[in-house]
């Protein structure tokens, strides 16, 4: 059987690691502080906005939530966007996407500063991981998974990754992050010929396509590790289930990650980590 590596601990030990953190940046006169905007009421932002919180409060990190209808206008959001840019008691924006219709979203995403955008979504950010240099901040999730892999003591150097998606919130982000350590990656999407190929040749497998149940046995071999960042909830079985089909995987693979209770429980922890960097990078 597989061991199961639980988010749990990674997002507890990295916890205790800010709050000393954070009490260090207080003593000298800079309190970490979160900006929260967001519009509307989406289930999934209310969901992650109380998840950050938490998260905020344990690691020492103050919140200010800037909140608005779903119909807000668009001056009314983007002055508040420019405010929080120019803030200097603001360290980091998470800036809830995809906006109302009504609003343009790429404008907001390029109008984000790069140095507070902890969410990782601007230009500044993306180029930052593909240069792996610390231009803004990695996206969330795609940091969450090598936060596990690193915990678990999972070796990349020199390892197979498959990656299967290739979206910019994890897929494309998180195969530069595990090349930067040396992995060999393969980025499997829609128009691969014969993905489950691909990933029984893998050491590492990352599954991320936003396709329920979508990775079964025939993807797997003995002495894997899998990562599933998938998440959504199943009708028929009644429950939250990822992109792995996890009775399957976990008789094959050495270790997996459970779905809830996997990445997604390390994402807000390394979204409060960056804005612990950000207002350290404040003080230079």
């Amino acid at each position: 059987m597989a061991k199961i590596l639980k988010g749990a601990p990674v997002a507890a030990a990295m916890t205790e690691k800010m709050k000393t953190d954070s009490d260090r940046l207080r003593k000298a006169g800079i309190v970490p502080t979160l900006a929260i905007l967001r519009v509307g009421e989406r289930d999934d932002d209310l969901s992650y906005e109380r998840g950050a919180m938490k998260r905020a409060e344990k690691a020492g990190i103050e919140v200010k939530n800037v909140v608005f209808p779903a119909n807000v206008s668009g001056e009314t959001f983007f002055k508040a966007l420019e405010d929080l840019n120019e803030d200097p008691q603001v360290h980091g924006i998470l800036m809830f996407r995809p906006l109302s219709k009504h609003l343009d979203g790429e404008k907001a995403r390029k109008m984000l500063a790069p140095e507070k955008d902890v969410d990782g979504c601007t230009d500044g950010s993306l180029a930052g991981v593909f240069t792996n240099t610390p231009l803004g901040f990695p996206p969330c999730t795609a940091e969450a998974v090598m936060e596990i892999l690193h915990f678990y003591d999972i070796d990349i150097r020199g390892k197979s990754a498959a990656v299967i998606g290739r979206s910019l919130v994890i897929g494309r982000p998180v195969a530069m992050m595990l090349m930067h350590e040396n992995a060999t990656v393969t980025i499997c999407h829609t128009k691969t010929p014969d993905v489950p190929a691909v990933t029984r040749e893998a050491d590492i497998v990352i599954a991320a396509s936003g396709q329920m149940l979508s990775v079964g046995k025939e993807y797997l071999k003995a002495g894997q590790t899998v990562i599933d960042v998938g998440i959504g909830w199943n009708e028929e079985l009644g429950k939250l289930c990822g992109d792995v089909k996890f009775e399957e995987a976990e008789t094959i693979v050495d270790g997996i990650t459970p779905v809830p209770g996997g990445v997604g429980a390390v994402t807000t922890a390394v979204l409060c980590r960056h804005v612990i960097m950000a207002a350290e990078r404040s003080l230079s």
